[in-house]
C-alpha cells in the first residue's frame, strides 16, 4: 500500500518558480503533537509565572505588614516599660509620704499592688522583652489604681495635718550630690569604721543652704568639727543641723520658713572639701534624711 503524503507548496512573491515540501501523515501528526505539547507547556509556564508574581507581591506585602507590626509591638513595649517606670516612681514617692506621715495607708497594709512591693526584676527586664503578656496592661492598671488610692488617702490625711507637714524637713538643703550617705562608713580622716549621722552633700563653695522646713533657729555657732553651723528646731520632735558653712545667714531665735536661705556652703571645721553635712533628728535621735525628702 502506497504511503500517503501531504504536500505543502511554497510560492515566493519575488520568484516565479515555487517549491513543494512533501510530508508523511505520520510526520504531520508528530509535528502537530509537538506543537500542542509546546502550547500546553507554554500556557502552564505563563500560569506559573503569573502565580509566582502574585505570590511575590503578596510576600512583599506580608514583609511590610510584619515590619509595621514589629514596630508597633516595639512601641507598645517601650510605652509599657515607661508606664512601669512611672508607676514605680509613684510607688517610691508614696512610700516616702507614708514614712513622712509616720503611718501606713490601708492599701499598704493590705499589700495592694500600688505599694505592696512587687518584683523589681520585671521592670529591669521590660525593655528587652519581645512579647507583651496578656495581663501586663491589667497589672499596670491595678498598680496605678492602688497608688492613686494611697495618694488620695495621704492627701486627705495631710489636709488635716498642714502644720505638721510645714514643720517636717522634706526638701534638699542645697543643690549637689550625696558624697556620703547616712549609716556606717569608713572615716575619711582615721580610716576606721564609724557611724555617719547625716548626709554629706558635695557642691560648689558658697552655694546657698536653705531650711528644709519651717522652724526656729536655736543655735548659730562654730565648732572645730562642725565648723560654722546652724541648728533649727521645727517642732513635732524634729530638728535639723547644717555643718561646715562658709557663713550663716540667720541669727539665733530667728523664725525661718522652708526654702529660706540660712547660710552658704563652705569647708570649715573637719572637712576635706566644700560640702554640707546635713542631719535630721527626731526626738533627739539622728534619722536618715533621705526617708523624708520627697522632692526629686
Amino acid at each position: 500500500m502506497a504511503k500517503k503524503f501531504i504536500s505543502i507548496v511554497i510560492v515566493p512573491n519575488w520568484k516565479t518558480n515555487f517549491r513543494t515540501v512533501n510530508m508523511s501523515q505520520k510526520a504531520v501528526r508528530l509535528l502537530l503533537g509537538a506543537g500542542v505539547s509546546f502550547l500546553i507547556l507554554f500556557v502552564f509556564f505563563l500560569l506559573d509565572y503569573f502565580s509566582m508574581t502574585t505570590t511575590k507581591a503578596r510576600y512583599r506585602e506580608l514583609l511590610q505588614e510584619t515590619a509595621q507590626q514589629k514596630e508597633t509591638i516595639a512601641t507598645y513595649e517601650s510605652t509599657i516599660a515607661q508606664m512601669k517606670e512611672t508607676i514605680r516612681n509613684f510607688e517610691d514617692y508614696a512610700r516616702k509620704i507614708n514614712v513622712l506621715a509616720g503611718l501606713q495607708s490601708p492599701e499598704t497594709l493590705k499589700g495592694e499592688p500600688g505599694l505592696g512591693g512587687g518584683e523589681r526584676a520585671d521592670l529591669a527586664r521590660a525593655p528587652q522583652t519581645r512579647n507583651i503578656e496578656p495581663g501586663a496592661l491589667q497589672a499596670i492598671k491595678q498598680r496605678a489604681e492602688a497608688v492613686e488610692k494611697n495618694l488620695n488617702y495621704m492627701l486627705h490625711f495631710f489636709e488635716s495635718q498642714t502644720a505638721v507637714l510645714a514643720t517636717t524637713p522634706t526638701i534638699w538643703p542645697t543643690v549637689g550630690w550625696v558624697s556620703s550617705s547616712f549609716g556606717p562608713r569608713i572615716d575619711p580622716f582615721t580610716g576606721r569604721n564609724a557611724f555617719h549621722a547625716g548626709l554629706d552633700i558635695a557642691t560648689n563653695l558658697n552655694n546657698p543652704v536653705v531650711a528644709t522646713a519651717d522652724g526656729v533657729v536655736v543655735q548659730v555657732g562654730f565648732d572645730k568639727y562642725k565648723g560654722n553651723f546652724v541648728s533649727i528646731s521645727h517642732g513635732s520632735g524634729f530638728s535639723t543641723e547644717y555643718w561646715h558653712l562658709n557663713k550663716a545667714a540667720v541669727k539665733s531665735g530667728q523664725k525661718v520658713s522652708r526654702g529660706q536661705v540660712i547660710g552658704y556652703v563652705g569647708r570649715t571645721g573637719k572637712a576635706l572639701g566644700p560640702h554640707l553635712h546635713y542631719e535630721v533628728h527626731l526626738n533627739g535621735k539622728p534619722i536618715n534624711p533621705i526617708n523624708y525628702i520627697i522632692e526629686e
